[in-house]
């Protein structure tokens, strides 16, 4: 783990810091099923179950953000210390970006202000395709 970064609640286990390890090595949003090939692929002895509980717990405790593919399969990156992102996800290729979404955090507080709730989860999934896969290449920016 980087400097800052929060470390899960749990009992560690040798699995369990393979997979934190492993998903931290990742430069994109990894599947279960991806991140559980990788493993394999060091030598790594971790079952796919393992790695989905060991997935699942990181998102309970707010320590990886998680969008969808277009299958509806989650994947997974690991939260920045200063909080979750929302990210613009290239539907071809995977590539993700960071995206600005101060008005999205702004309104989820204003509606559990005005409704009450408190613990408001959200979740905003922006896809698309990027320069690099679109059909007529990339886009020339003036």
């Amino acid at each position: 783990m980087s400097v800052g970064e929060r470390r899960p609640t749990w009992r560690s286990t040798r699995q369990r810091t393979a997979v934190l390890r492993a998903l931290h090595d990742c430069h994109d949003f990894v599947s279960a099923r991806e991140l559980h090939a990788r493993l394999v692929m060091t030598g790594t002895t971790v079952g796919l179950t393992t790695v989905y509980r060991t997935l699942r717990a990181l998102e309970r405790e707010g320590h990886v953000d998680v969008v969808r593919e277009r299958t509806g399969e989650r994947l997974y990156r690991p939260r920045p210390a200063d909080g979750h992102r929302h990210y613009l996800v290239c539907r071809q290729c995977g590539l993700s970006l960071a995206v600005e979404a101060e008005a999205v955090e702004r309104w989820a507080d204003g509606v559990a202000a005005a409704t009450g709730f408190a613990e408001i989860e959200h979740t905003v999934e922006l896809t698309g395709i990027c320069d690099r896969c679109r059909p007529e290449g990339p886009a020339s920016h003036p």
